[in-house]
């Protein structure tokens, strides 16, 4: 069991240099050059009501802003090898170098109805990109049997070089399953999926501006969460975050960093952090 101050210092790390996940909204690009150094990783989601052009488009403008972007290829949005190709080519000529890989939520697939396809046919393009990334599931996927999501990760561990893990607001649930997927022999780092600083208000102001069929998928896909931000004491970032201080400074966790779902409220995610950085080493003496 790590130490008290190595849970802590563990936790300082992972918020030095975390991912945040944008939505392609109007303004995005110009939301987080207000609030984000360049250099920082920022990814991009998929949207069914968007297409993917605006994940493309978004990604294509923050990395000429000097971001490292990271979008999301969602599998069933992409419609055949040709289309597939051309993604690649249009990225690698932005300067992108990794990408997520999402089934995706299109009701309607093309040529690859799941994540494991598309990589398999970015195998066959001799890896384009210098990391690929998966979904993990510490929740129940209200779909998909647990028993074959671990399945799938296990499938898909030689084709990608990361995992992300999807949103939970239960540190506990977090540490289990990431206990268990270690012990079955999935070594892939791991990018731990965090909430951002959001309220259940400002969640539903952005579900509305992404559209009703996103916001309707959103809620059937995390109903714990959505359920722990209904309740009266809400939720707290960072209390979720210290309860997985242990978990963090274990090395057999791999942990890569933190994702940060910021739900387009990137100015509050920043001061989240710094904040808690800041308070971090004044009450624990950690050097700057």
């Amino acid at each position: 069991m790590p130490s008290s101050r190595s849970a802590v210092e563990a936790v300082a790390r992972s918020l030095t240099s975390p991912r945040f996940e944008v939505l392609p909204t109007a303004g995005a690009a110009e939301l987080v050059a207000q609030h984000l150094p360049p250099g920082r990783i920022v990814t991009v989601t998929a949207s069914p009501s968007r297409g993917l052009e605006a994940t493309l488009a978004l990604a294509e403008g923050l990395s000429a802003l000097g971001y490292r972007a990271v979008p999301h290829l969602a599998a069933r949005m992409v419609t055949d090898a040709e289309e597939l190709a051309e993604i690649v080519t249009r990225l690698r000529a932005a300067g992108i170098d990794e990408v997520f890989i999402p089934s995706g939520d299109a009701a309607e697939a093309g040529a690859y109805p799941d994540a494991f396809s598309l990589l398999h046919a970015l195998d066959e393009l001799g890896r384009p990109f210098a990391s690929t990334g998966i979904t993990a599931y510490p929740e129940s996927h209200p779909t998909i049997p647990d028993d074959m999501t671990i399945q799938a990760m296990w499938d898909k561990r030689e084709l990608a070089t990361t995992m992300v893990s999807n949103m939970t607001f239960d540190p506990q649930v977090v540490q289990t399953w990431l206990t268990r997927v270690r012990r079955r022999g999935v070594t892939l780092p791991l990018w731990l999926g965090i909430p951002g600083p959001v309220s259940t208000a400002q969640l539903l102001r952005v579900a509305s501006r992404i559209g009703v069929g996103d916001s309707t998928r959103f809620l059937t896909k995390h109903p714990r969460a959505v359920m722990r931000l209904l309740r009266p004491d809400g939720f707290s970032s960072e209390s979720f975050l210290r309860h997985l201080g242990p978990a963090l400074a274990r090395e057999e966790s791999r942990i890569a960093g933190l994702h940060v779902f910021t739900f387009n409220h990137v100015a509050e995610a920043e001061t989240w952090r710094t904040d808690l950085l800041s308070r971090l080493g004044k009450e624990h003496h950690l050097p700057a």
